[in-house]
């Protein structure tokens, strides 16, 4: 966390979080020992493949959806939660007006 991350809620266990993460909320953990970190639902991905053309993500299950998990080194598209964060009930819904890395 940093002094531009607000809390909204607090102490929340991992589904909890997902769920907030759907409803379009951005989602951090108080143990997570980086500033400036947190997880959200990523929508409307494409990447460019091997030859130049873009491809519009689409899945039967999930269909154009992801978790990002943005840091200070940039953002990290698929992010796959820890056993850790899994377990975890210090999960936070947080705002704040700097939160994504420059």
């Amino acid at each position: 966390m940093n002094e531009n991350m607000v809390v909204r809620e607090i102490g929340l266990t991992f589904g909890q979080a997902i769920e907030a993460a759907k409803n379009g909320k951005r989602i951090a953990r108080t143990g997570w020992n980086g500033k400036n970190q947190y997880v959200e639902l990523a929508t409307n991905i494409s990447y460019k493949g091997p030859r130049g053309k873009t491809v519009n993500v689409q899945h039967k299950n999930i269909g154009n959806k992801a978790l990002a998990f943005v840091g200070t080194s940039g953002v990290q598209l698929g992010w796959l939660a820890s056993q850790a964060d899994m377990l975890a009930d210090d999960w936070v819904v947080v705002e704040g007006a700097d939160l994504c890395p420059p």
